[in-house]
């Protein structure tokens, strides 16, 4: 390892040198493009679907009508997203009208105004009212107007949805935090307040302007919505346990992690083999599975029931070929460099959006077109460095 160059970065080497620059966000400068069942996203490798699992619920079938559907019309893998949700990636340009029958037909599109809000995370161990949340957002018209990034939260009591900073999070008590802050909101129904924080939040954004995506875009957003919502105090931010994601053996259920979160037909087939009425999809690109189904068959298609594993904690975006904007193809330099276990989450990324990130700290490792800058909390540890210098990193 070659040794720092004064003011400089180490090349290829794994030091704190310097922070990773920073750039002000500004103003948002139009409304969000989040894709959907029925706004598909024109990638590289073709259209782009993503369909809404509030709470990371699928029931057996619609799991297989997605893995169906991504064979007739895409790549023939499911995506599973950092919100438990799954895409569809490399669909033909005619797939569009087809594939929105095909999801409705199996229940997978219950609304057409809602389906870009239906943004909905919960702890996957918990039985909390993901349905009644889903099925109260659905039944109100003006919260269609929501960003397609705005997003609900339920938590079971673990703590574990605290990192996502969801915009609007219900805790087992009732009380309801913003952009993760304690704001002393009055109790009652925690879905009707989630509801009405949701108003609260579409007629703030309307009054500062209505660029806002999230609602910690807002100028002083959690004091704000606070306000509105009878609020008191000074918003204080709650800090986030740290909780392993659900893997191998859970109390009445199996964890099941998805190597970068591709779903492969093998994969789906193993799941559906179990026998399980429903699948839970979480936050962690895994997926949870109800009772103790036998392990070898979802171990033979290659899912991880290990949380001990080298896979645990790595993702990556798209990369090449599916993402022009990326420099380099970054899922296989991950699958071939896996780092040794360890606590933080490392994430692959091909450009300086940062697709797919996860919350709270991590290695960054970002493609630059000469090797990777390798980071962590904002502190560059290596830049231009060959893809196998991640493996020391943890």
């Amino acid at each position: 390892m070659r040794s720092p160059t004064a003011g400089g970065p180490v090349r290829g080497g794994l030091r704190s040198i310097r922070r990773v620059p920073t750039r002000p966000a500004g103003p948002r400068s139009g409304p969000d493009a989040c894709p959907g069942a029925l706004r598909l996203h024109d990638a590289a490798d073709g259209a782009l679907a993503r369909v809404r699992l509030p709470g990371g619920r699928i029931a057996a079938g619609q799991l297989a009508a997605l893995a169906a559907l991504a064979a007739r019309f895409g790549d023939g893998n499911l995506e599973l997203t950092s919100r438990g949700n799954a895409q569809l990636r490399g669909l033909s340009a005619d797939a569009a009208e087809p594939l929105a029958a095909a999801l409705s037909a199996a229940g997978l599109l219950p609304s057409r105004t809602h389906e870009l809000v239906r943004n909905i995370v919960a702890s996957p161990l918990a039985d909390l009212p993901v349905r009644e949340l889903d099925a109260a957002l659905r039944a109100d018209p003006g919260l269609a107007a929501l960003p397609g990034r705005f997003l609900f939260a339920l938590d079971g009591g673990s703590g574990d949805t605290l990192a996502l900073r969801a915009d609007l999070t219900a805790l087992p008590d009732g009380e309801i935090l913003l952009a993760g802050h304690r704001c002393g909101l009055p109790g009652g129904d925690p879905l009707a307040n989630l509801l009405a924080a949701a108003h609260d939040f579409l007629d703030e954004r309307t009054a500062q302007g209505g660029t806002a995506w999230r609602l910690s875009e807002l100028d002083n957003g959690p004091a704000a919505i606070a306000a509105r919502a009878g609020g008191r105090g000074v918003p204080v931010m709650v800090p986030a346990p740290t909780v392993a994601p659900p893997v191998g053996v859970l109390p009445g259920a199996l964890g099941v992690l998805v190597p970068l979160g591709r779903l492969t037909q093998d994969q789906a087939a193993a799941l559906l083999g179990t026998r399980a009425p429903a699948f839970t999809i979480t936050p962690w690109r895994g997926i949870v599975v109800p009772g103790q189904p036998a392990t070898a068959p979802l171990a033979a298609a290659g899912l991880v029931l290990d949380a001990s594993s080298p896979w645990a904690g790595v993702t990556a975006c798209a990369g090449l070929p599916g993402c022009a904007k990326s420099r380099a193809d970054v899922r296989s330099d991950a699958a071939a460099n896996l780092p040794a276990p360890g606590p933080r989450p490392v994430h692959w990324i091909g450009c300086d959006r940062g697709c797919g990130s996860p919350s709270g700290e991590f290695t960054r490792v970002l493609a630059t077109g000469g090797g990777y800058e390798i980071s962590r909390g904002g502190r560059i540890l290596a830049e231009n460095a060959p893809a196998a210098a991640v493996r020391e990193i943890r």
